[in-house]
């Protein structure tokens, strides 16, 4: 079905705005994956703060115009899913690298990160992105043993005195 002009300035109006939020865009085409595994896929997506369009070519490189995304504009050939993490950098590229290892027909294309774009073998280096939850976990341990650690050594040297004072 044709759109028109007023639905297409609408379309571009609203992928430039998500576009200008998202902190990492990933590329995909979905081509031959079936509609429940689509539905289960946009599911998954909205629950990790991920927004997923599928948008004419020449529409999204009009909407990805003058953004930091635009260095996608090559990868626009054939049907094209969007997908713009909103939350955090890697949630994108992990929901679509696991959906790809689910579905054979699913192929991601490519994806951005702060304007740089990523070619589609390199999905593990924006997905293994720790969660700000895991980040936080992992802060904590680091100061947990690192306090464990001064706590021991100050231990150590209060025995150490103490031996010396008796020992003299």
């Amino acid at each position: 079905m044709p759109l028109g002009l007023e639905d297409k300035k609408a379309i571009v109006a609203e992928v430039s705005e998500t576009a200008g939020q998202a902190l990492s865009v990933v590329v995909a085409n979905s081509r031959g994956v079936d509609v429940s595994a689509m539905t289960a896929l946009r599911k998954k997506a909205r629950d990790n703060g991920v927004q997923l369009r599928v948008v004419r070519n020449t529409l999204a490189r009009r909407a990805l115009q003058g953004t930091s995304w635009e260095c996608l504009n090559e990868t626009f050939v054939g049907p094209s899913l969007l997908a713009f993490s909103l939350e955090h950098p890697g949630a994108g590229a992990r929901l679509l690298r696991d959906f790809a290892r689910e579905q054979p027909k699913f192929e991601v294309k490519a994806l951005a990160y702060e304007g740089e774009l990523i070619d589609a073998k390199d999905i593990d280096r924006l997905a293994s992105l720790p969660t700000y939850d895991e980040a936080i976990a992992k802060l904590m341990s680091v100061m947990k043993e690192a306090s464990a650690g001064k706590l021991v050594r100050t231990l150590a040297a209060l025995r150490d005195q103490k031996q010396e004072e008796e020992a003299a």
